[in-house]
């Protein structure tokens, strides 16, 4: 009996293991694709160009690109910055609430 609920259980949690795949529906989308969240993109940037354009994932920002620090919202009008780099940016309260404090990427190390 212990077995055969064991075998249940694991049959019903079956679907809901992630399961690796090259690129999903969901998540692990390339450059240019529709996206809602940062976290769906490879990138780890879901981008817009206004609020009314629909958001695509898109690469992070380079060194001396504009840029937005991490967000709340998870979408972007002005990337993060890539791995290595920091947004440097004056945030401001009503930045932060309307998701337009944006910086440029510098080289902390510099």
């Amino acid at each position: 009996v212990m077995a055969l609920c064991l075998l249940l259980v694991l049959l019903l949690l079956a679907p809901a293991l992630p399961v690796p795949h090259q690129r999903g529906l969901i998540f692990n989308l390339s450059t240019g694709e529709l996206c809602l969240q940062s976290a769906q993109c490879k990138s780890g940037c879901c981008h817009r160009q206004n609020g009314l354009s629909l958001a695509r994932c898109a690469p992070k920002a380079a060194e001396s690109q504009e840029c937005s620090p991490k967000s709340l919202y998870g979408v972007y009008y002005q990337c993060p910055c890539e791995a290595g780099l920091t947004c440097d940016v004056d945030r401001t309260i009503i930045g932060s609430i309307t998701n337009s404090d944006f910086g440029l990427c510098v080289d902390p190390n510099e």
